[in-house]
């Protein structure tokens, strides 16, 4: 029995300490999404596409950030006031908002599941660190552009994301169509860029106004 539970134990840390052994390597090559696994594994359509950060559209990841993370050129993996102000808004009884990075949903999508837990959150916190440390804020964005999901079916990344809301690539995407693939990050499938609400056309307004704001600056291109 102790060497069932000293196995049990062994397996676990291992698979808690494996993504800080992958992170690295991910410095380079397409890696996948757990969720994308799960569609493989499940038999459900993927479509993906891997594209270069260089061969994207100028205004897809200035909109993004815009609507993601502002602060991502400027933090280390998390946004410590966005979490502060989280358990503040929880403490005065308010529903919490969501505070999550770009790498934070990048160490989620690559490593851990979707859904909110306790246990994902405790592990996603470092992770996040581990990767922002290891990888450069371009390539975390690169990730980050080909690994999100972007379409109702089965569609991840920026490419296969452009292609069904636009008939285009993602190296031909205008500054409005970029901000209305951000709009619909939260959840492409009851969002829509291809036939967009009234809230979506809203949020991508406001997207376009932000991304054009000296506070989103290009630190991926500085930052390689």
């Amino acid at each position: 029995m102790r060497r069932l539970i000293r196995m049990v134990l062994l397996g676990v840390l291992g698979l808690v300490l494996l993504p800080y052994v992958l992170t690295p390597l991910y410095g380079s090559g397409h890696p996948v999404s757990t969720l994308m696994i799960g569609r493989y594994l499940t038999g459900q359509t993927v479509t993906r596409k891997w594209v270069d950060l260089d061969e994207m559209s100028e205004a897809l990841p200035r909109s993004v950030v815009a609507a993601e993370d502002a602060k991502f050129c400027f933090h280390h993996g998390i946004d410590w006031d966005s979490v502060r102000n989280i358990i503040e808004d929880a403490q005065d009884g308010e529903v919490a908002r969501g505070g999550s990075t770009i790498t934070q949903q990048v160490a989620k999508n690559l490593f851990l599941w979707p859904g909110r837990s306790v246990v994902r959150k405790a592990l996603e916190f470092p992770l996040a660190m581990w990767i922002d440390l290891v990888l450069s804020k371009k390539r975390i964005l690169e990730l980050y552009l080909n690994v999100a999901e972007l379409g109702p079916d089965g569609q991840f990344g920026a490419e296969a994301g452009a292609n069904y809301a636009f008939g285009r690539p993602a190296a031909a995407l205008s500054a409005r169509e970029a901000a209305l693939l951000a709009s619909i990050l939260p959840n492409p499938v009851t969002r829509s860029a291809r036939n967009p609400g009234p809230g979506v056309r809203r949020m991508a307004g406001t997207y376009v106004v932000r991304a054009q704001s000296a506070e989103i600056s290009d630190c991926w291109e500085r930052n390689r």
